[in-house]
């Protein structure tokens, strides 16, 4: 078996591939593979993961889509060809430091749990800026489920990158690395409290060895189309299956707080994105609140600040008032009816 496999999707990223395929050309080693997964590019992106396949990027291998399926379901593809006894992701426009992935390796392997998280450096054109992962001790191994809470902060559910890590192949092997297939955003939310609710160990390792490019116009972030909408079915994924865990009560109201701060996020900055689809999402926001327990829903929007607080109590009274109108309607039809 092969000691580690790096899923690498690449989706029309022509200027910024080189980059990330120079990166694991200085991270290479026999027993790594690199599964560079071609999302039905349609720039010169191929023709460059060929190259390297060919044998510019020592154990990479090229992987073609027929259709783009997004970023979980090309990611998806490369787990299925992962021979690895780690596994490890990079996105197609960014890259690593050299030798990151042989120091993740090593202290997974030392600390012998199932998936360790790192820092990362976020670019923002010449900024560079470390991030740390949310959660206390390093290199100390420790209960996922401790990652998740409090409410009230930011916690390793809400670090949820899953190229800022290293994960053992007894998590692929049961199912626990997989992403929800078709989500154009937010896939790695629902990923991300899966892993810290059901793998057994974990731990944060620092290695700030991943460069993360923000603010390129390719990334989805910048495209105010519809398919940000996805953070939706995303987040209502994680409600669902936070309420069938054994410690619901405790973790839904995180689950609540951190679904309500994106929509106030993305509600917040509505004018990037087209007119149809602002307006849909305001419609699809206000339904997110609905299907919330209303009880946790209104401690949760008690605790946020005003203007967050303000904007999802106006979203909430939308929601009502378009009730109330369509409740009035069909009263009037069935009087009509009955007359």
């Amino acid at each position: 078996m092969l000691k580690l496999s790096v899923v690498v999707p690449f989706h029309n990223v022509q200027a910024y591939a080189p980059d990330a395929l120079k990166s694991l050309e200085l991270n290479a080693r026999g027993d790594f593979e690199f599964l560079l997964v071609d999302d039905r590019s349609t720039d010169g992106t191929p023709a460059l993961l060929e190259r390297a396949a060919a044998g510019g990027v020592p154990g990479a291998v090229h992987l073609r889509r027929d259709r783009n399926g997004g970023l979980a379901t090309a990611r998806n593809t490369g787990l299925d060809a992962a021979r690895g006894e780690y596994v490890a992701f990079l996105d197609g426009d960014d890259w690593l430091a050299p030798g990151h992935l042989a120091r993740t390796l090593a202290a997974i392997e030392a600390l012998g749990c199932d998936f360790v998280r790192t820092d990362h450096v976020q670019v923002t054109g010449r900024s560079r800026v470390v991030q740390r992962v949310p959660y206390g001790p390093e290199m100390v191994v420790g209960d996922p489920r401790g990652g998740i809470l409090p409410a009230s902060r930011a916690t390793a559910v809400d670090y949820p990158y899953a190229w800022a890590g290293m994960y053992h192949r007894r998590l692929l092997d049961r199912g626990l690395l997989h992403f929800t297939d078709g989500l154009r955003t937010a896939e790695d939310r629902p990923w991300i409290w899966r892993l810290h609710r059901e793998a057994a160990s974990f731990a944060a390792v620092g290695l700030p060895g991943v460069f993360y490019r923000r603010g390129i116009p390719t990334s989805l972030t910048q495209i105010g189309d519809e398919r940000q909408l996805d953070f939706i079915r995303a987040f209502d994924q994680v409600l669902a299956d936070v309420a069938t865990d054994r410690e619901s009560e405790l973790l839904i109201p995180k689950a609540v707080r951190t679904y309500c701060a994106i929509i106030a996020h993305h509600i917040g900055s509505s004018e990037r994105f087209e007119p149809a689809v602002a307006k849909k999402l305001r419609f699809m926001s206000a339904a997110a609140l609905g299907r919330m327990p209303a009880p946790v829903l209104d401690r949760v929007i008690a605790s946020m600040d005003a203007e967050r607080s303000a904007l999802l109590r106006g979203l909430r009274r939308r929601r009502r008032a378009a009730g109330a109108h369509a409740a009035g309607q069909a009263a009037g039809y069935a009087a009509g009816a009955a007359s």
